[in-house]
């Protein structure tokens, strides 16, 4: 049984790329599964000032260790202005100071959602060039485009192609564990 992380780069309390993470990881069987919700993790702007000034904060020493801990984790990533939100790039800086392979040999399906007919593809592109400079082993990617129209609460992925395709995603990580 594999321990598997399950979270999205947001820090919204209402986060579609959120409620993407939870459909995903209601679907994995026989594994075990711990849910974050970083909308609860407050981090600083980086600076090194801050940095030297304060150190690292327990919330970002214990990101890192739940991250160490996984064998993979369920990732969507939220989109910005075509790139990956302020709040996930600064938690991937804060997080590379603290260790800059803080994602060695950790698999990751890498996802993303958006309102828009992109699926917020532009952050995930991004996000999948730049987590593997930090040790990730991106095993598959999946995006939702138009979340509102494509994804029910009740009911999931409502679009039987996009349904296949999140399926074979979610299988593909689930294999590399």
């Amino acid at each position: 049984m594999a321990q598997i992380l399950a979270f999205a780069g947001s820090n919204s309390s209402s986060s579609i790329n959120y409620q993407l993470v939870k459909y995903t990881a209601g679907l994995v069987d026989n594994h075990s599964i711990t849910m974050l919700d970083l909308a609860k993790y407050p981090f600083a702007m980086y600076s090194s000032d801050v940095e030297q000034k304060e150190g690292y904060s327990n919330s970002l020493i214990e990101l890192k260790n739940d991250i160490q801990k996984a064998d993979g984790i369920i990732l969507s990533v939220n989109e910005h202005n075509g790139n990956l939100s302020a709040y996930f790039k600064n938690v991937l800086d804060w997080l590379s100071r603290l260790e800059r392979n803080f994602l060695a040999e950790t698999n990751i399906l890498l996802m993303s959602t958006s309102p828009g007919g992109r699926g917020g593809v532009g952050a995930l592109e991004f996000a999948n060039s730049m987590l593997p400079r930090f040790g990730a082993k991106i095993q598959s990617t999946f995006s939702l485009p138009s979340f509102s129209n494509n994804f029910s609460g009740s009911n999931g992925i409502l679009d039987a192609d996009l349904s296949k395709a999140h399926d074979i995603a979610l299988k593909t990580f689930l294999n590399s564990l």
